[in-house]
């Protein structure tokens, strides 16, 4: 179902944001998305590399460069369900990364998912292959994980759940505690109201893990005010003030510190 509409403007903080550029550098047109190597980042064996998910094109782009990555960016389309079937087959994810691999000419390192918004449906489903899952070193969830209620509508208090769409998360969540992974996932406080918010998400998330938030007033990256966090092992959780559309768009042009933090 559409989410109800969220304020398209917030007047009581700056909502910094990152000029459009177009970085030098290598740009490769794939079946699906766009290759992007930065100029100064040498190809060789090992480089890192991200897969970037409803972010467009530039902006990651600026983000893989600063950080010395190479990146593939993928925009298909709105709402997470698309980004989700365009990978629900199994083995989706390898046949893009061999191509990939084609066109670097060189096995990649360091393998990180990452997406913003709707594009958390893509990581969802590509974890959910347990080949893809074995190759991924990082992800970066930014304002993005949702699922459904049970009774198709919020409750008064604590909402009635459907974890079928959490679950992979909380599976991801457990390896990066434990190590083997690394796993950082961001909140806003937009409520959708027709399916559930990134904070109710996190909210049942932290529940299955046995992690409480810890209140926090800091600002954060492209003038966001963080309002809490939860950390154990190489999972790590912020949430964010904000219930509006610029609070929202505030997370993804924050994608350069988000990765220097996940590094």
């Amino acid at each position: 179902m559409p989410q109800n509409p969220s304020p398209m403007v917030e007047h009581r903080r700056a909502h910094p944001r990152i000029k459009e550029q177009t970085p030098p550098g290598r740009r490769e047109n794939l079946s699906s998305g766009t290759l992007f190597i930065p100029h100064r980042v040498r190809v060789r064996r090992g480089i890192p590399l991200l897969f970037f998910f409803h972010g467009g094109k530039w902006l990651p782009e600026v983000a893989a460069a600063r950080r010395g990555m190479a990146v593939v960016t993928m925009q298909i389309g709105s709402g997470s369900g698309i980004y989700d079937r365009a990978f629900a087959t199994p083995g989706t994810f390898d046949k893009l990364l061999a191509e990939v691999r084609g066109r670097l000419g060189v096995e990649p390192g360091r393998i990180t998912l990452g997406g913003w918004s709707a594009g958390c449906g893509a990581i969802r489903a590509i974890l959910r292959d347990d080949a893809a899952y074995s190759r991924v070193a990082s992800i970066l969830a930014i304002d993005g994980i949702h699922a459904d209620y049970r009774t198709g509508k919020p409750g008064p208090l604590e909402s009635d759940i459907d974890p079928r769409n959490l679950e992979i998360w909380r599976k991801l969540a457990q390896d990066a505690i434990a190590g083997r992974k690394s796993f950082m996932l961001t909140h806003s406080e937009i409520f959708p109201g027709t399916f559930v918010s990134t904070t109710e998400s996190a909210d049942w998330l932290l529940r299955e893990l046995n992690l409480k938030p810890r209140p926090v007033l800091r600002w954060g990256p492209m003038g966001s005010q963080q309002l809490s966090e939860a950390r154990a092992g190489k999972f790590e959780l912020r949430g964010y003030a904000g219930n509006t559309a610029p609070d929202h768009v505030d997370q993804l042009h924050s994608l350069a510190d988000y990765l220097k933090r996940l590094k």
